[in-house]
């Protein structure tokens, strides 16, 4: 394991009129909201879309913890494809203060460098609004992708907090 300085940048997007909307990327782009969203197809995506930024917390979650984030009122998950074939998903949670967070977001690395980043950026934010955000936010850091910080703020969000840590990732492989 390594040892690796994080930087965590919290944005908003204070109103939708503040969204700098993105093309759709065509007519094979597809959205699905998953509701419930099963444990199985979940796990599946988070691993798969989190894997390049080291995403692990909900790795650990037990099956029935999962089960009862996912089936939460305030939580919802979104599937997007190309045709059928499944391109990344988002997550929105509600919090008590009327806030939505984008809490994840990605795409599936085949389907990075298409503009879809910008599109599904700007139907999560359609979503949110539409859950009944009075703020939508979220936060990024510096294990993610290049292109994560510059699209969010690409599409209108301003950051309002960060913070630095150390985070354990897996050693490259040789």
């Amino acid at each position: 394991m390594a040892l690796v300085d994080v930087e965590r940048t919290y944005l908003q997007l204070p109103s939708p009129a503040a969204l700098q909307r993105a093309e759709s990327p065509g007519e094979r782009f597809s959205l699905r909201l998953e509701s419930p969203c099963s444990v199985e197809i979940y796990r599946w995506f988070y691993a798969e879309v989190g894997r390049a930024y080291f995403w692990s917390d909900r790795l650990h979650w037990s099956d029935g913890a999962l089960q009862q984030h996912l089936r939460h009122p305030d939580v919802c998950v979104w599937i997007v494809r190309e045709s059928e074939i499944a391109a990344g998903f988002f997550e929105l949670v509600r919090h008590e203060d009327g806030s939505v967070e984008i809490a994840y977001f990605g795409l599936l690395a085949t389907f990075h460098g298409r503009g879809w980043g910008k599109f599904l950026l700007t139907r999560a934010v359609d979503e949110a609004w539409a859950h009944g955000a009075n703020r939508v936010w979220l936060h990024t850091c510096t294990l993610d992708g290049p292109a994560a910080l510059p699209n969010y703020v690409a599409r209108g969000f301003q950051p309002f907090r960060s913070e630095h840590f150390q985070e354990e990732i897996p050693d490259p492989v040789a």
